[in-house]
C-alpha cells in the first residue's frame, strides 16, 4: 500500500546548525505513529513540514492526491472568529457532516456559543481539537494535543482517536496517552529519524539500547584513531610515498570523529534545600472557600507531614489550584482553619508562563537581575553553569525570553523555582511542554527531595511515579484523599475522574465536626501557659535530636558500646515522638487562639 504522506531526506538549517539533517517520515492509511525526541530537536518543525506549512531547505514532500490532512498546532490562531463554534466548524470541507462537529462540541463540554477571547485555555484547546477531528481526515497531525486538557478531556480524546480510522502522527509528553494510541514510534535524534515498528511502550528500552551501542562504536573509533596516530608518529618516516593512502584514511577517521553529533547532555536537576520543617507541615480543619455562590472547597481537613508527596487531580475549574493556595497560605479560608507548621519555606512553579517578561534575559530571570550568580543548595554558582544543567548554552544567558520555545520556557521556570531554598515544593502543572528525559529527571528529583511536595497534574503516568497519595476533586467543593498515585485512586474509586462523587471521608481528617459557635472553647490559663512554653520545648527537643543523631553517626559506637548505642537509639525515638506531640499541640492551640480572636473581632 502506497503511503499517504512521505517526507524524504529533509534538510533544514538555522544559522550554521542543521536542525533536520536527512529526516524522513512515512505515514500509511490507518497508521498510529508517535513522534518523539528532546525539546528543541525539531519535532514540531518536522510536523509543520508534513502539514505543508514550512518549506525545508532540501528534501521532498509527497502527499497522495485527494487525501485529506488536518494539523493541530500547539497554539491555534482564533483570529477572525467570534465564537468557538464558528472556529470549529471552519475546519469542515464541502460534503463533510456538520452534525459531527456539533456532536463533538457537545462531547467536549462546549455549546459552541462561547466567545473567543473569554474562554480558558482548556476550552480553546477542545474547540481546536473538534476543528481537526470533525472532518475525519485521512491523516491527523497533532502537536501536544493534551496541553491544557484536564483528565476527563484527555480520556475523551483518547476514546475519540481510538475509534477513528484516520492515520495519526502524535507529539506528546504524556507517556500514557502515547502508549495507548501508538503502534509505531519515530525518534527524531540529532537531526535524523529512526523508526521502531512498535508503540511507545517499547520505545525507551529500545532507545537506551541504541545509545549504548553508539557508545561502544564511538569507543572503537577512538581506539582505531589512537592506533593510527601511533603509527603516524613512529612509522611514517621512509615510507612516505607508499602510505599516503593510510594517512588519508586517518584524516578521514578524524573528520568522522569530529563531525559525530553526540546526544545533548542530560538535564541535571537539584532543588535548593532549606532547613527541615517540623514534622507537621500543614494542618487544615474544616476549611472552606467560596467565590460568589459557588463553593470551591468545602469542609476540607488534612494533616500533611514532612516528606509527604501529594497529588491533586480533577477537572478544570474543580478548585485544585484554589485548594493548594489555601493549604500554602496564599488564600485565607472563608471558614475553618489552615495552619502552616514551624520553619516552612515554600518554593513554587505555577502554570502561568505569561509571568515571564518577554524582553527579560534568561540570566536576569534566574538571578533576579542582580549579579551573575545563583545560590543552589547553599552553594553560589555562576548563572551560565547553572543554565547548563537545564540544557541552555552560555550564549543564551543574554537571550530574551521571547525567543524560547514552550519547552525551553518550561525548563527556565523550573530552573528558577528549584533555585529557591525550600522544604515545601508546590508544582502546578510542571510537566507541560517538558520532554521525556526532563520528566524523568524531574521525577527523580521529587523522589529525592527531602521536603514535602504538593503536585497538581493531569499527567497520569507522572502522578503514578511521584506521589504517595492523591487528592481527588469529587465535585461540589469536596476533595477526597486516596493512598497511592492516579492508578491506585482509580482502583479504589472503581472509575477514573469521570466517575460520580464518592461519599467517603478523607484520610488524616480531624474527626467529628467542630462544636457550634455557642460551644466554642476558650483558652484556659493552662492553654495560654502551654502556648508560651511550647516553642522553647520544640527548640530544645530539636537540639536534643540533633545531638543524638550526631552521636549515632559515629560508625564505631555500636562496636565499642552496643548498650550505649541501643540506649541512644531509644532516646532518639522518644525525642522524635515528643517533638511530634509538641508540634501537634502547638498547632492546635494556635488555631484555637486564631479562632477565638477572629470571633472576637467579628
Amino acid at each position: 500500500m502506497a503511503p499517504l504522506l512521505t517526507l524524504q531526506d529533509i534538510l533544514l538549517t538555522y544559522g550554521s546548525t542543521a536542525l533536520l539533517d536527512g529526516a524522513e517520515l512515512s505515514v500509511e492509511a490507518g497508521e498510529r505513529l508517535c513522534l518523539v525526541g528532546r525539546n528543541g530537536s525539531g519535532k514540531s518543525t518536522l510536523l509543520k513540514i508534513a502539514a505543508g506549512l514550512v518549506e525545508p531547505d532540501g528534501g521532498e514532500r509527497f502527499f497522495q492526491p485527494g487525501a485529506t490532512i488536518r494539523y493541530l498546532p500547539q497554539e491555534p490562531d482564533f483570529t477572525g472568529f467570534a465564537t468557538l463554534g464558528e472556529f470549529a466548524r471552519a475546519g469542515l470541507s464541502p460534503g463533510d457532516d456538520a452534525h459531527r462537529a456539533t456532536d463533538l462540541l457537545r462531547q467536549a463540554g462546549l455549546t459552541g456559543e462561547e466567545t473567543v477571547g473569554q474562554v480558558s485555555g482548556g476550552e480553546a484547546r477542545r474547540a481546536a481539537l473538534v476543528r481537526v477531528l470533525a472532518p475525519s481526515p485521512d491523516v491527523l497531525l497533532l502537536d501536544e494535543p493534551t496541553n491544557h486538557l484536564d483528565l476527563p478531556a484527555i480520556e475523551w480524546l483518547e476514546a475519540v482517536l481510538a475509534s477513528m480510522r484516520s492515520a495519526l502522527v502524535l507529539i506528546s509528553h504524556d507517556r500514557r496517552f502515547l502508549a495507548r494510541l501508538s503502534r509505531t514510534t519515530l525518534w527524531l535524534d540529532r537531526g535524523r529519524t529512526r523508526k521502531l515498528q512498535q508503540g511507545f511502550a517499547q520505545f525507551e528500552e529500545w532507545r537506551d539500547g541504541v545509545l549504548e551501542q553508539e557508545e561502544i562504536e564511538r569507543h572503537k573509533l577512538d581506539r582505531k584513531i589512537a592506533m593510527e596516530l601511533d603509527w603516524v608518529r613512529h612509522g611514517v618516516s621512509g615510507r612516505r610515498k607508499r602510505n599516503q593512502g593510510r594517512l588519508a584514511g586517518l584524516a578521514q577517521l578524524r573528520r568522522e570523529r569530529s563531525e559525530q553529533r553526540r546526544v545533548a547532555g542530560d538535564v541535571r536537576i537539584e532543588a535548593g534545600d532549606a532547613d527541615h520543617s517540623g514534622t507537621l507541615v500543614i494542618k487544615a480543619r474544616r476549611a472552606s472557600k467560596s467565590f460568589g455562590d459557588k463553593a470551591v472547597v468545602r469542609d476540607f481537613s488534612i494533616r500533611v507531614l514532612r516528606g509527604n508527596r501529594i497529588g491533586v487531580v480533577g477537572a478544570n475549574g474543580s478548585g485544585k489550584t484554589t485548594l493548594v493556595q489555601l493549604l500554602t497560605g496564599r488564600l485565607p479560608p472563608d471558614s475553618g482553619e489552615v495552619k502552616l507548621g514551624a520553619n516552612v519555606l515554600i518554593a513554587g512553579l505555577d502554570q502561568d508562563r505569561a509571568k515571564l517578561l518577554p524582553d527579560s534575559t534568561l540570566g536576569d530571570v534566574l538571578t533576579g537581575g542582580h549579579g551573575n550568580t545563583v545560590v543552589v543548595d547553599g552553594r553560589a554558582r555562576h548563572v551560565t553553569s547553572y543554565m547548563k544543567d537545564f540544557l541552555f548554552t552560555p550564549e543564551q544567558a543574554r537571550s530574551p525570553v521571547r525567543v524560547l520555545s514552550g519547552g525551553e520556557r518550561a525548563r527556565l521556570l523550573l530552573a528558577k523555582a528549584l533555585a529557591t531554598p525550600s522544604n515545601l515544593l508546590v508544582l502546578d502543572e510542571p510537566t507541560n511542554d517538558l520532554d521525556l528525559e526532563t520528566l524523568d529527571l524531574l521525577q527523580e528529583m521529587i523522589a529525592d527531595y527531602p521536603g514535602t511536595v504538593l503536585l497538581v497534574s493531569h499527567d497520569r503516568d507522572f502522578l503514578d511515579r511521584t506521589v504517595t497519595s492523591t487528592l481527588m476533586a469529587e465535585g461540589d467543593g469536596r476533595f477526597v484523599e486516596y493512598a497511592g498515585g492516579y492508578s491506585d485512586m482509580v482502583a479504589q474509586r472503581g472509575q477514573g475522574v469521570s466517575a460520580k462523587t464518592v461519599i467517603k471521608q478523607p484520610r488524616n481528617n480531624d474527626g467529628p465536626a467542630s462544636k457550634p459557635a455557642s460551644a466554642k472553647r476558650r483558652l484556659s490559663f493552662k492553654d495560654k501557659h502551654a502556648l508560651d512554653e511550647l516553642p522553647g520545648k520544640i527548640a530544645k527537643t530539636e537540639a536534643e535530636i540533633a545531638a543524638l543523631q550526631t552521636a549515632l553517626a559515629d560508625g564505631g559506637l555500636y562496636a565499642r558500646d552496643p548498650a550505649n548505642f541501643a540506649a541512644t537509639s531509644a532516646k532518639l525515638a522518644e525525642a522524635q515522638k515528643n517533638l511530634s506531640a509538641f508540634e501537634d499541640r502547638w498547632i492546635e492551640l494556635e488555631m484555637l487562639r486564631a479562632e477565638i480572636e477572629g470571633a472576637g473581632t467579628a
